[in-house]
C-alpha cells in the first residue's frame, strides 16, 4: 500500500485548520488540524477561458498535441489544474483542426485528459460590429449553425462543453435549446443584443455571461442595456476578467455585488503573450503589441487591449484587492463556482481529485505556494 500524503492548511469554507490526506490521486480524508493563519488550502483552480500562455497559442495554425501538453504543465505550476482551452472565431476548418488536436492530446497524454474536461468555443456567432466583436476577425463571424456544431463535435469526439455567442443572431434561441439539450453550456458574450434578446436566450437555456463588462460597445444607453439585464437575471452566472485592465475596480466591485458571489466566476482569458517578458512584440493579429510590467497587453501606441496577460492565480490576487475580498470570499470564484458549472472539479471534499493549491498570504492577497495534481506535487 502506498503511503498517504498529508497537507495542512486553512479551509476556505470554514476558515478552520485542516489536514487533507491524499491517496491514489484522490482526497481520502479531511480532519481538523492546527494550521498557520496565512496558509490557505483550496482545490486547484478552474479556468473556463484560456486562449494560450507563455508563447503557446491554442488558436495558432501549427498547434500540436505536444503544445497542448506543455500548456497543461505550465498552467499547473501556476495553480490552474483544470481549464477549458478556448478557440475563438475562425474558419470551420481551423476550429475542427484545433478540436482534433486537443482531442489527440487528451488521448496521448494522461495529464491533458486530467486537466482538460472540454473545450470552450468563443464564437464564431458573435456580433459583427466593431467594439462588441473585440479582436475576433470580422471575416469569420457567422450565424449559429447546428450542422456546423455537430461537425465540431464529430471532430473533437464531443469535446465542446461551452459555446459563447451573441444572442441577437437569427435562430439563436433554437440553437441554444439544441445545445443545452446535449448538455453543452451556452454563454452570452461579444454582443450588441437588446434586453429582450438577452432574456429570450436565457429562456432558451443560456447559463453564463462571458467576461461580463467586456466584449460590448464602448458606449451604451443608461438603461435599458444588455449589462443591466445580465446582472439582474439570477439564472445567469457571470465570468469576469479581474486583471485591473479589463474592468476598473469600481466596475468590478459593483458588478460582483449585483451578481452575487455565488453566481460569479473569474477567468483569465489569457493569450499566448501572457507570461512573456515586458516589451514590444509583432503579432500576426494586432500588429505591434506591447506588454507592460503590470501584465497589461495592448496595441502599441493606443489605449486598446490586445488580450489578457495574467494567469488565474494573479487575477485572484487582484480581484481581492479591487473588491476588498477576503481569501474565504475570493477562492470559490476560481474553484467551486466554475467547477459547479462544469459539474466536476473545484471541490475540497473526500473522493474528489487531489488537485490542490496551498497559498501563502502576501499582505491582503494570496500567492501560490505549492500545487498538487492527482496527488503529486508539481515541480
Amino acid at each position: 500500500m502506498s503511503a498517504r500524503t498529508t497537507i495542512i492548511g486553512r479551509d476556505p469554507a470554514s476558515g478552520a485548520g485542516i489536514a487533507v490526506e491524499l491517496d491514489a490521486g484522490r482526497i481520502a480524508a479531511i480532519r481538523p488540524a492546527s494550521a498557520p493563519a496565512g496558509a490557505w488550502l483550496s482545490a486547484g483552480l478552474v479556468d473556463l477561458q484560456v486562449n494560450g500562455y507563455g508563447g503557446l497559442d491554442l488558436n495558432a495554425p501549427g498547434l500540436t498535441p505536444e503544445m497542448v501538453a506543455d500548456l497543461v504543465a505550465m498552467l499547473a505550476r501556476l495553480g490552474t489544474t483544470t481549464f477549458l482551452p478556448t478557440l475563438i472565431t475562425a474558419t470551420e476548418a481551423q476550429i475542427t483542426t484545433a478540436l482534433r488536436t486537443i482531442a489527440e492530446a487528451r488521448r496521448r497524454f494522461p495529464a491533458v485528459a486530467h486537466a482538460v474536461p472540454g473545450v470552450h468555443v468563443e464564437g464564431p456567432s458573435i456580433s459583427p460590429q466593431d467594439g462588441p466583436r473585440g479582436a475576433h476577425p470580422a471575416e469569420h463571424v457567422r450565424a449559429p449553425d447546428l450542422a456546423e456544431f455537430e461537425r465540431w463535435q464529430a471532430a473533437g469526439g464531443g469535446l465542446v462543453k461551452l459555446v459563447t455567442l451573441a444572442p441577437e443572431h437569427a435562430g439563436a434561441p433554437d440553437y441554444i435549446r439544441a445545445l443545452t439539450a446535449q448538455g453543452v453550456i451556452v454563454a452570452l458574450g461579444h454582443s450588441a443584443a437588446t434586453p429582450d434578446q438577452i432574456r429570450a436566450a436565457v429562456d432558451a437555456g443560456a447559463r453564463l455571461s462571458t467576461h461580463l463588462g467586456n466584449g460590448v460597445a464602448a458606449t451604451l444607453p443608461r438603461h435599458p442595456n444588455l449589462l443591466w439585464t445580465q446582472l439582474a437575471d439570477d439564472r445567469l452566472t457571470a465570468s469576469f476578467i479581474a486583471d485591473g485592465h479589463h474592468l476598473s475596480a469600481d466596475a468590478f466591485r459593483a458588478m460582483l455585488r449585483a451578481k452575487g458571489r455565488d453566481r460569479a466566476i473569474l477567468v483569465s482569458d489569457s493569450v499566448a503573450l501572457a507570461g512573456q517578458p515586458p516589451g514590444r512584440y509583432r503579432q500576426p493579429v494586432g500588429g505591434d503589441v506591447e506588454i507592460s510590467a503590470d501584465g497589461r497587453i495592448g496595441v502599441a501606441g493606443t489605449p486598446y487591449l490586445a488580450g489578457a496577460g495574467l494567469p488565474l492565480a494573479a487575477d485572484l490576487a487582484r480581484a481581492m484587492a479591487m473588491a476588498g475580498l477576503t481569501a474565504q470570499e475570493a477562492l470559490p470564484l476560481v474553484t467551486e463556482n466554475p467547477g459547479r458549472l462544469l459539474g466536476m472539479h473545484g471541490r475540497l471534499a473526500i473522493g474528489e481529485p487531489a488537485d490542490l493549491v496551498l497559498w501563502r498570504a502576501e499582505g491582503d492577497t494570496l500567492a501560490v505556494d505549492t500545487v498538487w495534481v492527482a496527488g503529486q506535487e508539481v515541480r
